[in-house]
């Protein structure tokens, strides 16, 4: 393969953006660390991954739970570093040590409640928030993630499948250590974890995909510019089925304002295709979007 003559140059990342993304990641496990210490633990609720098989070992052998989370984190820190390098490595090594610690040290605070439903709510709320806010800033504080990817070569089932099949084997077992009821708050706990972590990675801000299909495009489209701020881009498609040619609306806008993009088109057009899809980035031309960092 011929090689250009003018070779790419890596900018180098300014000590204010690691400082910032050590700061978050820090942050990300404290939250971890007080959901886990001061929720989970003192309930007997479980999270899944190498989190939870570290809640269940620490109660058995009586060992402190931080051992647990950074020794079961190693091998994954060595795997991580092979399969997704060096960046990546160091700063899930930095967010599992805070965790470890984290958990070390607030072990002796006292529980903020004994309901276990209030436990598995408001701790899967700030688990899911402190594992988010990891995750959007390049690290990572559970192994289970970097074993799926590595069965998913091999498999033909997806990560998020073997995710889910290994987390669910996993919080089963809680039954057989806290009872089936605390089981069942452990599924509640991470079912709340997992939509959180979404939400803290995607933001309330997160985008939309909109495609419309009207014979009265051109209203349509002014009034999304107009009403909404939103660029929209006019696309030419042809009919499958009838073979006229059709115009097609193209616009990315964010989930705050796909109630106001519906409304508008049933009031021009309530006879219009619409089609609406997540996007889970959006970067160049005119969007604007506020966002986490």
């Amino acid at each position: 393969m011929e090689q250009s003559s003018h070779p790419i140059k890596h900018k180098n990342v300014s000590i204010g953006k690691i400082l910032k993304r050590a700061l978050f990641i820090m942050f990300g496990a404290i939250l971890v660390s007080v959901a886990l210490e001061i929720f989970f633990v003192p309930n007997e609720i479980i999270d899944g991954g190498i989190t939870g098989v570290s809640i269940i070992a620490a109660h058995v052998s009586g060992i402190p739970l931080g051992v647990f989370l950074f020794i079961l984190n190693l091998p994954f820190l060595f795997i991580g570093y092979k399969q997704m390098g060096k960046t990546f490595a160091l700063s899930t090594l930095f967010g599992v040590t805070v965790m470890s610690i984290g958990t070390v040290l607030l072990h002796s605070v006292p529980r903020l409640t004994d309901d276990p439903f209030l436990a598995a709510v408001f701790g899967g709320i700030i688990l899911g928030i402190g594992v988010g806010i990891v995750l959007r800033y390049g690290g990572s504080l559970d192994g289970t993630e970097i074993v799926a990817v590595l069965l998913n070569r091999k498999s033909p089932f997806s990560v998020g499948e073997i995710v889910m099949f290994i987390n669910l084997f996993i919080l089963s077992s809680a039954g057989f250590v806290y009872g089936w009821n605390h089981a069942m708050y452990s599924l509640i706990a991470y079912y709340i974890a997992f939509k959180m972590i979404d939400l803290t990675i995607e933001g309330f801000q997160e985008s939309k995909s909109v495609w419309i299909i009207s014979e009265m495009y051109k209203d349509l489209g002014d009034a999304i510019v107009a009403r909404l701020g939103r660029g929209v881009t006019y696309l030419q498609g042809e009919g499958g089925y009838s073979g006229e040619d059709k115009k097609v609306i193209f616009c990315i806008i964010t989930r705050l304002e796909e109630a106001k993009l519906k409304t508008i088109v049933e009031e021009l057009d309530p006879a219009a295709f619409l089609a609406v899809g997540n996007i889970h980035d959006v970067r160049g031309g005119q969007f604007k979007k506020k966002a986490i960092h």
